[in-house]
């Protein structure tokens, strides 16, 4: 039964592969409606040949391999469960109630190197499709400390998840979820009031702005906005990509904007001061506390939704899935595999909200800044230094875009600049 669920698994997976092959490369091209042909919102009048080319096939390539890496996930969670593994590195720890924690992160250990290895060729293909495509200019060795940070980091974060999770299941079986709900409310606070301090220095080098009359123009913006600021971060990413970004991160007193040194060195200051006004916009709306807002509210429903499922799926294939309890760690695949599901699935959602809070943004730097050609050229830079697609297919603007395509952004402020 195991052999013939696990090769059907595997079979399933292999025809959505070709499915989305097929789709992806075959059946999609979304090209520019003829009414914006020749238009500054048409690729064509500010990428050449040669980058419309490429743009086309990173783009293609970049949303197969988004659509497939989550199945996959799903894949191996399911794997490790039905061969029994997830129960193999449960036995190996201590099985002593007072040696909990150290069962926990054993398993837990365990669990996150074979994941980490089982992915790793996919993570590497994507890192080298980003070098191929001028994209990423990260040295290898740099890519990998990255890696083996992000694997301890996110080790550190699953042992205290597992470790509270798991007593919370044991001690109260039918409102665990709740309770651990509760618990992520301060719990992800705390993690976004520490990113930038604590964090994001991990993974890069953060300073002030160095262009002091930059600072200042940045700052005088910030003012008319009404916006407590003293200092604008820059971050060294020119050594890990050719990609530009601006963005705004942590809360309270550790609140940071923050523009990669890519986006310092490619855009004029007019340019610069259109996306601070963005990301200004974001601030001014609050738009940070709709995020937390959402954030928590997927997690509840989440939470409660898992708190259904798991026990149905345990009480009619437990014997499959080698799980005897919920409460058992050697569940945990199972709990990731129905979280990610869920996440994958609510992410039209998601992305609806967090697109919804980028028109905003847009709106507001425009009135800010009143520069539309500004506008319209840095729209046009992030499309070519990224090698973006415009006009992605509606599949792929549900679920991988959390901003407006750029066909939009672009003729939205093109169309209101025609207007003023």
């Amino acid at each position: 039964m195991t052999k013939k669920c696990g090769l059907l698994a595997v079979l399933a997976f292999g025809l959505y592969v070709v499915a989305m092959y097929i789709y992806f490369f075959y059946s999609q091209n979304s090209g520019i409606p003829a009414a914006l042909k020749g238009t500054v919102a048409d690729p064509s009048t500010f990428l050449t040949a040669q980058e419309m080319v490429l743009s086309e096939e990173f783009s293609k390539i970049r949303n197969f391999l988004f659509f497939i890496a989550t199945p996959f996930e799903w894949l191996l969670y399911f794997v490790i469960l039905i061969t029994g593994i997830s129960h193999l590195f449960e036995r190996w720890g201590p099985e002593q109630q007072k040696w909990a924690i150290w069962r926990n992160t054993m398993y837990v250990f365990l669990l996150s190197v074979l994941l980490f290895i089982l992915q790793f060729p996919l993570d590497y293909y994507k890192y080298m499709l980003s070098k191929s495509y001028g994209i990423s200019t990260q040295l290898f060795s740099s890519w990998m400390r990255d890696n083996v940070i992000d694997f301890w980091l996110d080790f550190g974060m699953a042992v205290i998840m597992v470790s509270v999770l798991y007593w919370l299941i044991k001690k109260s079986p039918k409102r665990w979820w709740f309770y651990a709900w509760a618990l992520t409310v301060p719990f992800s606070l705390f993690l976004m009031f520490i990113q930038p301090v604590l964090i994001d220095p991990i993974y890069n080098d953060f300073s002030p702005l160095q262009d002091k009359a930059l600072e200042t123009k940045i700052l005088s913006l910030a003012e008319q906005a009404d916006i407590p600021s003293e200092h604008v971060y820059e971050v060294n990413m020119s050594e890990k990509t050719n990609a530009l970004n601006a963005y705004v991160t942590g809360i309270g007193e550790n609140s940071r904007i923050v523009l990669w040194d890519t986006t310092l060195n490619r855009l004029t200051d007019e340019e610069i001061l259109f996306i601070m006004a963005h990301e200004m916009g974001h601030y001014v709306v609050k738009d940070i506390y709709l995020n937390i807002a959402v954030y928590l509210s997927m997690t509840l429903i989440g939470l409660w939704l898992i708190a259904k499922i798991m026990p149905w799926m345990i009480r009619r294939y437990g014997s499959l899935l080698k799980i005897k309890h919920m409460g058992n760690i050697n569940s945990f695949p199972l709990f990731l595999l129905i979280s990610s599901f869920l996440v994958f699935f609510s992410s039209p959602l998601s992305n609806v909200v967090s697109r919804y809070q980028e028109v905003r943004a847009d709106e507001y730097a425009m009135e800010l800044v009143e520069n539309p050609e500004a506008a319209v050229s840095t729209f046009q830079q992030l499309t070519k230094a990224g090698l973006s697609e415009v006009n992605p297919p509606a599949l792929v603007k549900w679920f991988r875009y959390s901003h407006p395509p750029m066909l939009e952004r672009i003729n939205k402020v093109a169309n209101q600049a025609e207007e003023e």
